[in-house]
């Protein structure tokens, strides 16, 4: 059986990270997560992110949220930076954990390169899309998990949490921007992306997540279900 990729997804400050763990934990303690398992049909639970999954990715992360010491970055070498990232990250990481059956939590993916490099840097869609084809081969999420939050309130978050990497010190209007193109993906991919609002407290967001999960768990795996 192939593995799962569950992708999350929003605007600086959404709080991805954060739920992407909670759910990691949750699965560890789920019953019916924990037969599946125990059967052998799921090995293995990846967490990773985009930039930085792998090694070389790491040092891609560095260049791209880091701070200028090479200068400015030109949007198109940004997008190729990321796209580099995305092939070795299949390539080295979750390619293999899904053709083993594993699920893959991935924070951030295909959509964040079109809302921040698309709609946010205004480059050609068409071309983020080509670049976004070649680098996976095609691989899409099972399920993205958009958490849907204002861009003014997501800054004000990052803000508080310490120092901006270079993306999130971009304009107030790139990342109104940005958060039009997560919308516009949302409503144009509804059978793959669900939009969570992230305005709620992380209990409350991390409760919805697990509830959608456990749905889709019974949806892909219902038949090897004991209960």
């Amino acid at each position: 059986m192939n593995g799962k990729l569950i992708v999350f997804e929003g605007v600086e400050g959404a709080g991805k990270t954060t739920q992407l763990n909670h759910l990691h934990q949750w699965l560890q303690q789920d019953p019916d997560f924990q037969d599946l398992q125990q059967q052998g049909l799921i090995p293995e639970v990846i967490v990773t992110r985009e930039p930085g999954g792998t090694p070389l990715g790491k040092a891609l992360r560095s260049l791209l949220l880091g701070q200028a010491e090479y200068g400015a970055i030109a949007d198109h070498t940004e997008l190729l930076l990321y796209a580099a990232d995305r092939a070795q990250h299949l390539a080295e990481v979750i390619r293999p954990a899904l053709a083993a059956g594993s699920w893959v939590l991935c924070d951030r993916y295909v959509d964040s390169t079109v809302a921040y490099q698309g709609y946010g840097r205004g480059l050609s869609l068409s071309l983020i899309e080509t670049l976004n084809h070649i680098a996976t081969q095609g691989i899409a999420s099972d399920l993205t998990l958009w958490l849907k939050l204002n861009a003014d309130t997501g800054l004000t978050r990052s803000r508080q949490r310490g120092t901006l990497d270079r993306i999130e010190q971009a304009t107030h209007d790139f990342h109104r921007r940005v958060q039009r193109g997560f919308e516009s993906l949302a409503a144009a991919h509804q059978h793959r992306i669900v939009s969570i609002n992230a305005e709620g407290s992380v209990d409350a967001i991390a409760q919805h997540i697990q509830t959608l999960v456990k749905r889709r768990l019974k949806t892909w795996y219902g038949h090897h279900l004991k209960t």
